[in-house]
């Protein structure tokens, strides 16, 4: 792995399967059961200049559980961005404060400018449409503890993407991710303009995956292993699209009809979220709430071991995490939320 995580080309097979077996080696401090302090006196600098809750909280979480403390900024008007700093300057700053930086960013590159001018580890928190490489990391681990779960293997599983396939970042990245893995079938369907970019599938398919593009859900998915849902990114929209797309049908939702009738009992549904629950936002339904094979809330949970695990990667203390492991002291729920199963 190298000094920065900023996009998953960085990666390769074996970085991958390394952080799979570090963040399965967080599991007792991710779920309450240990505790650990080997960023003792560490600090992480979270540079959110795009709304956040979840990867912002995850990634203070992860850190906080290793024993680190965070500092934290959100949106451009309170950061002296907004007086004209530039990126160059603001790395070198922030360097100086912090043992490690999460930077969030509306522009495609824009962290990748910020991490040129620092040797301290910078990790890419979504760029604008470009890319999210924990988000990515997290739905891999997420698939692999599923599978491992219902007695499946990833080698020649079928896994359908759907949703905003052009502005995705975590479909960017996730893609790209499962490409270093054993010959896969991926079938992709989204909106019109809204399609996977070119140079992602010609990707896929010159690594030897066997790669399909629909219009359409209205298919037969009975064979389905995963189905990857996305909100339709609305605020990356020029106002001519905002318009074309206002009238978008219900085609695109993955809801508890679809899952029914077109996959099977064993299909798992993710989401990156946030998902858009209001009326006529075609996103993933509520109605799925409760089935257990709705894994958007395990899959968020996951996302604690695998930082924790790009935290102790970057920053060479992976080895250590088991030294000082004690049991918590507070007390813990058996179940997180309600509809835990």
């Amino acid at each position: 792995m190298s000094q920065h995580l900023l996009t998953v080309d960085s990666l390769n097979r074996e970085s991958v399967d390394h952080l799979l077996r570090v963040a399965a080696r967080m599991e007792p401090i991710a779920s309450r059961r240990q505790v650990t302090r080997v960023l003792e006196g560490a600090v992480l600098g979270n540079l959110f200049f795009e709304a956040s809750t979840r990867t912002r909280v995850s990634f203070n979480a992860a850190f906080c559980r290793l024993g680190g403390s965070v500092c934290d900024t959100t949106g451009f008007t309170f950061s002296s961005m907004a007086k004209g700093e530039s990126l160059y300057d603001t790395s070198r700053v922030m360097s100086g404060y912090c043992d490690a930086i999460v930077m969030r960013h509306p522009d495609q590159g824009s962290v990748a400018e910020f991490a040129a001018a620092t040797h301290v580890p910078v990790i890419n928190g979504g760029d604008g449409p470009g890319e999210h490489p924990s988000q990515a990391l997290l739905d891999l681990y997420t698939i692999d503890k599923e599978f491992q779960r219902l007695g499946k293997r990833l080698s020649g599983a079928h896994i359908l993407l759907t949703g905003d396939l052009k502005y995705g970042r975590t479909v960017h990245s996730l893609i790209k991710l499962l490409s270093l893995y054993d010959p896969l079938r991926i079938t992709l369907v989204s909106p019109p303009g809204l399609e996977m970019p070119s140079y992602l599938v010609d990707l896929v398919a010159s690594r030897g995956h066997r790669i399909e593009q629909r219009d359409s859900l209205a298919s037969d998915f009975s064979d389905l292993d995963v189905v990857y849902t996305t909100r339709i990114q609305k605020e990356r929209f020029t106002d001519e699209m905002n318009e074309s797309f206002q009238g978008l049908s219900d085609d695109f939702m993955v809801n508890r009809d679809f899952l029914d009738h077109r996959c099977s009992q064993s299909t798992i549904v993710m989401h990156p979220l946030p998902r858009d629950s209001r009326p006529g936002a075609n996103d993933l339904n509520v109605d799925l709430n409760g089935d257990p094979r709705l894994a958007i809330f395990r899959q968020t949970d996951n996302g604690i071991p695998m930082r924790m695990a790009i935290f102790a990667t970057l920053l060479k203390v992976d080895e250590l995490i088991e030294q000082d492991m004690r049991p918590v002291r507070w007390f813990v729920p058996p179940q997180i939320g309600t509809l835990d199963r």
